[in-house]
């Protein structure tokens, strides 16, 4: 139990609590103003307060961080397993980290008793927290302490009253429905498992909406289309493998190459030189054709036909120039055929030079095409390992791409496998089920009569385990509120029981905004007997005319308003004894 809420400044009102129903009050003073407002007054910063002396994280929004509260030491006195007298816990917001304990519980870890005699740290705090309030085991994923009290002193700033299973906006359904499940007695792990499958599920969309995407698509891609992908890449890789494995590293590389291009080169010059060989031996040949001896028989029968006798010494005159012109006519011959001759010997050496060296060349070539320069095997095998990633990265992409597509198919079976074995745990624990939902069932019918339906009920959703508290509405204010109100109870009741949380429990009076008076006084008297029966604590905070409607109600409020009381009072009605 809680039993004392204090602070360094000599301001603060002092809050001593008591077993059973504690009712902080904010009233009016007779010197009221009508500006003043009791919503100031500091109900709601008394569940800020032990949220902060309870492991909350004290950022620089929380309250005890305001400018004018940040050097103030908070402290609380709380009944402690294993210390009889208790425990008192202090802290500042000036060292949020720092907590001090006063005795220091035992087993609390060495290693963090480094801040100074009697302090930890926030994170010890914690765990002390979790082991010794709500006997959390060692590894509790999905579970934490701090969860675990949010059910417990539910904080408006977190928009803790907007449903019964959750208390913070923030917070999914999966992660209230295993901290209850934890503090019901249900199987809290199996609890769990719906937020790692929504982790999934969330991770899977995000994937699938990149998949999607025709920038990010790349990167991951679709299975089908990468199949093919490496079917190619696969290709390319076997014959580039293929080629190193076949390299062979050739001596003198460059200057076989450089050889090869003269001889390519010579071969070249002598077809050309052939050509023109061969067009001037065409010439040749025709002009030892052409060369052939003078007829002059035709000139004796022309004259004679004109009756010229050619006399002897004529005659003799022809013969002779008829031998000068064979004479000419025979040497043409023979310097022709000289020519020719010569022709065709240079051709039959170049002939013979072009076979020569187009055997050499055949020989370099096939050196050349078999191997290469270790330069070129290098850059060679620098080829086939830039495929060889190429592939490795399609194939990591191929099969991150079968794992989102399946990924659907596996998160669906896995969530009817869950739900499956939810409803089984549901079969098992029937008693605890039981119980829970009697005593909401019981705590509904005394605020609203036994006319009235009210049921918890337990059930695998899609989402997480289901927990729907339900009273039946007559569209009346405020059931909404009450049904918190009965809900929680349950919770602070059944986890005390099962030795799965402390005895206490917290409520702000918002949780009151908008129920009938009849309601109000009924839980106060409800709050006040359960508490009663079960050894525990409910604490509170209530408007002094809520307080008195529900005391013309029927409440009873004989030991059970805490003598410190809040008032509107501007400048020391309020909590800290100032307004900022």
């Amino acid at each position: 139990m809680l039993r004392q809420l204090s602070a360094s400044d000599p301001r603060f009102k002092t809050i001593d609590l008591h077993d059973g129903l504690n009712v902080l009050v904010a009233d009016t003073t007779s010197t009221s103003r009508d500006t003043d407002s009791r919503n100031s007054a500091g109900k709601s910063s008394m569940i800020e307060l032990l949220h902060f002396l309870l492991g909350g994280g004290g950022d620089k929004n929380s309250l005890p961080a305001h400018r004018q509260l940040r050097d103030t030491t908070f402290g609380l006195r709380l009944d402690w397993p294993g210390i009889p007298d208790g425990l008192r816990v202090q802290r500042s917001a000036s060292r949020t980290t720092a907590i001090s304990l006063r005795p220091m519980p035992p087993g609390a870890a060495p290693d963090q008793l480094d801040l100074g005699a009697g302090e930890i740290q926030l994170p010890e705090w914690q765990r002390l927290i979790e082991r010794d309030l709500f006997r959390l085991p060692t590894e509790h994923p999905g579970v934490s302490g701090r969860a675990l009290l949010s059910f417990l002193m539910r904080r408006i700033s977190s928009h803790a009253f907007n449903g019964p299973t959750r208390t913070h906006s923030r917070h999914s359904d999966a992660e209230g429905t295993t901290n209850l499940a934890y503090l019901l007695g249900l199987d809290w792990q199996l609890a769990d498992r719906y937020r790692t499958l929504k982790a999934r599920e969330t991770t899977s969309k995000q994937l699938r909406n990149a998949a999607n995407d025709p920038i990010l698509g790349r990167i991951v891609g679709k299975a089908s289309e990468l199949r093919g992908q490496i079917a190619v890449a696969e290709h390319r890789v076997n014959e580039v493998e293929r080629q190193v494995a076949g390299f062979r590293v050739v001596p003198e590389y460059e200057n076989l190459r450089r050889r090869a291009d003269e001889m390519d080169q010579r071969i070249r010059a002598l077809r050309n030189q052939d050509v023109l060989d061969r067009r001037n031996l065409a010439d040749l040949e025709k002009a030892v054709e052409e060369a052939v001896d003078p007829d002059i028989a035709y000139l004796e029968s022309t004259y004679a036909e004109l009756g010229v006798v050619l006399s002897d010494q004529v005659r003799r005159s022809f013969a002779d120039v008829e031998a000068f012109h064979n004479s000419v006519v025979r040497n043409r011959r023979r310097y022709l055929g000289e020519e020719a001759a010569l022709i065709r010997t240079r051709l039959t050496e170049r002939e013979a030079e072009r076979e020569r060296l187009g055997t050499e060349l055949a020989t370099v070539l096939r050196a050349l095409n078999e191997g290469g320069a270790l330069d070129a095997l290098t850059t060679l095998q620098q080829v086939l390992a830039q495929e060889q990633a190429m592939l490795a990265a399609l194939r990591h992409r191929y099969e991150a791409a079968q794992a989102l597509e399946a990924s659907r198919r596996s998160i669906a079976t896995d969530r009817i496998a869950l739900q499956q074995a939810t409803e089984a745990d549901i079969d098992e624990r029937r008693r605890i089920v039981d119980e829970a939902v009697v005593l909401f069932a019981e705590f509904a019918q005394t605020l609203y009569g036994e006319g009235r339906e009210a049921y918890l009920r337990f059930s695998p959703g899609d989402s997480s385990l289901r927990i729907d508290p339900h009273i039946a509405s007559d569209n009346s204010g405020g059931i909404g509120n009450m049904v918190i109100f009965c809900f929680d109870l349950t919770v602070a009741v059944l986890g005390h029981r099962g030795r799965r949380a402390p005895n206490f429990l917290v409520h702000d009076s918002h949780l009151f905004d908008g129920v009938d008076e009849r309601q109000v006084a009924r839980a106060l008297t409800l709050a006040a007997e359960v508490a009663r029966r079960e050894q525990m604590q409910y604490i509170v905070t209530l408007n002094s005319d809520e307080l008195d409607k529900a005391v013309r109600r029927g409440f009873d409020p004989t030991g059970r308003v805490l003598e410190q009381r809040l008032t509107d009072a501007y400048e020391s009605g309020g909590l800290f004894g100032f307004r900022f």
